[in-house]
């Protein structure tokens, strides 16, 4: 598979609604929308496009106009499964020996001829499969009538090894059940030598089917993702079935072959260790309240309980100086004031704003989740990285959205890790990945059609030229600039005949610069003037692109440069750089995820997506559970 090819053809035409980064208006902002752009004092922006009035008047929409419609976000559909087919053996049977083989690499072995008297038994054979499955099993054995597990009347070490490699599917997350072969016990003395031979192409043609399934699910995973929603964007992997059947009739590295199937980052290689301890695991005997919500002067008998989990993990640096409190106060249920700064360090030290007050999010990172959570986490994950590509590529940027952080990694360090913020739960941010072009200083910013028609239209027919005023410019289809206010914004619905671009300046939405992946969603990593996010926990604030604590570094990163470098190029206005390295970028989503380390560490789901991989997962198994 081409690393990064032409995603176009590839990826399923979605909808590109909500998918650009701009914070929600905070409250009182109209007030400084007028001093903003009313021509009062200008102060730092709250808002990121100028919010509508307090008071909105019914405005007049003539018919046609589309007065409440808009333009919605990607949908989350049922998952639905390809269903099994019957494996069709008649064209097989029918079949005459070939006097020349098709394939020209294929040799016939002294059991060919077998093969071709052992077809026979596949006659009324009830072999079900995925359609691609069934089809490459008749391909190959059309093309090779030869056996591949099996030599003489015995299954030979080719077929020992993967029987063994499906048996051992669970260590990567995957169901042992969808690869059970049935190992027929032809290797005892037998008289019936037509019914061994009948067993022994049936259990050729079974592993095989199973086999191929393993390679598949290895290599591309078991569901296909871009059937469960529109934010799910990947490119087509494809496996030549035909060919995975060709290299292990010609290999005795089997185990070896099929392993090198799944991908092959350290990152696969971390979560697989991740789950092989939470299997060997016993469950947290610590559980604490995942809901408990205390402040200091509260009571709750889940006190001690989350005090135990501290001092279990205290360092020497925090243990000389919180040691004695907590030995003192180690039973305490009331959450007295001389708790407080200890709560407050160890929210500090796991990245929190440190506010001392224990909720939801302070007793995940003391307490972690069940192991039946975090289980499934990892599942997930191993699932979501078969998506993928197999190398993730060096240098490239990895964005995770459950962890709202952005990191560059190279040569196997991440050189720069940032706080980010991404979309909110009604405006989600994609998973998909691409690569970086272009770096934009003092961008404009160019609305999206959702944009313009859900939040700007209906403050535009009660004020046409609100846009004027506020440093944006209007273009019709021609792209001949016009003035806001004279547009009918009354006369549109969904369809809006011209384009709005907020011009570069303090006020704009992007910030400072934008780096560019160009990407059917529209999305991008940029400045924002909405600095105080970056200070929140929980940071699924925008409208679906990715906000950067310190866009400057990341632009220089990608750049191959230096941060003066960035710094000067800002000092001399609009202006652009193309990223002349392949740069891979993941807009990802992973609530579990190793860092550099090898040490996975567990998000929260904020867009609630673990559970409908899970049903997509459930409704695979429902379709192969019948006839594996």
């Amino acid at each position: 598979m081409k690393f990064l090819g032409n995603k176009a053809t590839a990826m399923p035409l979605m909808a590109i609604a909500a998918t650009l980064a701009l914070g929600a208006p905070q409250a009182g902002a109209q007030g400084l929308f007028d001093m903003l752009f009313g021509g009062g004092v200008r102060h730092e922006p709250q808002g990121e496009f100028p919010p509508p009035p307090k008071h909105k008047p019914k405005p007049k929409v003539p018919a046609g106009g589309g007065g409440g419609v808009k333009i919605s976000s990607p949908s989350y559909y049922t998952y639905k499964a390809d269903r099994l087919v019957r494996v069709d053996f008649s064209t097989l049977s029918a079949a005459p020996q070939p006097a020349t083989p098709q394939d020209a690499a294929f040799v016939p072995s002294a059991t060919g001829a077998a093969f071709h008297d052992a077809i026979a038994g596949l006659s009324d054979y009830e072999l079900y499969a995925e359609p691609d499955i069934a089809k490459a099993l008749i391909a190959y054995y059309s093309a090779n009538p030869d056996f591949i597990w099996v030599s003489g009347a015995s299954l030979n070490n080719r077929a020992q090894d993967a029987v063994r490699v499906l048996g051992e599917a669970a260590s990567y997350g995957l169901t042992p059940a969808d690869y059970t072969v049935d190992v027929p016990a032809v290797n005892s003395a037998s008289s019936d030598d037509a019914a061994k031979l009948k067993e022994l192409v049936r259990f050729e043609m079974s592993l095989s089917a199973r086999v191929l399934r393993y390679a598949h699910d290895a290599q591309s995973g078991r569901v296909e993702p871009n059937r469960m929603t529109g934010y799910y964007d990947f490119p087509a992997k494809p496996l030549d079935m035909v060919g995975v059947l060709k290299t292990l009739a010609h290999t005795q590295e089997v185990r070896t072959y099929l392993e090198s199937r799944h991908p092959q980052n350290a990152e696969y290689q971390a979560l697989r260790v991740e789950l092989e301890s939470l299997q060997a695991s016993a469950e947290n005997e610590i559980v604490v309240d995942p809901k408990l919500l205390l402040k200091p002067g509260q009571t709750s008998p889940e006190l001690p309980k989350l005090l135990s989990l501290i001092a279990r993990n205290l360092d020497d640096d925090m243990g000389g100086t919180y040691g004695e409190i907590l030995s003192r106060l180690a039973t305490s249920e009331v959450y007295v004031p001389e708790l407080v700064p200890l709560i407050k360090a160890v929210q500090v030290k796991e990245g929190m704003k440190g506010d001392g007050v224990i909720g939801p999010r302070t007793v995940a990172l003391l307490a972690g989740t069940s192991k039946a959570d975090r289980l499934l986490k990892v599942q997930v994950a191993l699932e979501e990285l078969r998506w993928l590509p197999s190398d993730l590529g060096s240098p490239r940027v990895f964005i995770n959205q459950p962890a709202f952080t952005a990191s560059y990694i190279d040569n196997g360090e991440e050189k720069l890790k940032m706080r980010a913020v991404v979309g909110r739960v009604t405006n989600q941010t994609a998973f998909f990945y691409d690569q970086i072009k272009q770096v934009d200083f003092h961008p404009y910013w160019g609305v999206p059609q959702s944009i313009i028609v859900n939040e700007m239209l209906p403050r535009l027919r009660s004020d046409p030229g609100y846009l004027d005023r506020a440093g944006y410019e209007v273009t019709d289809s021609r792209g001949k600039r016009i003035p806001s206010s004279a547009v009918n914004w009354g006369a549109y619905g969904a369809n809006i005949p011209y384009s709005v671009r907020q011009q570069p300046s303090e006020a704009n939405a992007l910030g400072e610069l934008k780096i560019l992946f160009p990407n059917k969603h529209a999305i991008y990593m940029h400045d924002t003037p909405q600095k105080s996010f970056f200070k929140q926990d929980m940071r699924a604030l925008s409208h679906g692109c990715v906000r950067l604590q310190d866009p400057r570094g990341m632009a220089a990163a990608v750049l191959g440069t230096s941060v003066d470098y960035v710094a000067e190029k800002l000092k001399h206005g609009h202006s652009t750089e193309d990223v002349t390295r392949k740069i891979p970028v993941y807009v990802a989503y992973f609530t579990a995820w190793p860092d550099m380390s090898g040490k996975v560490e567990y998000f929260n789901d904020v867009y609630d997506r673990d559970s409908r991989l899970k049903q997509a997962l459930d409704a695979t198994e429902a379709v192969r559970s019948p006839s594996s």
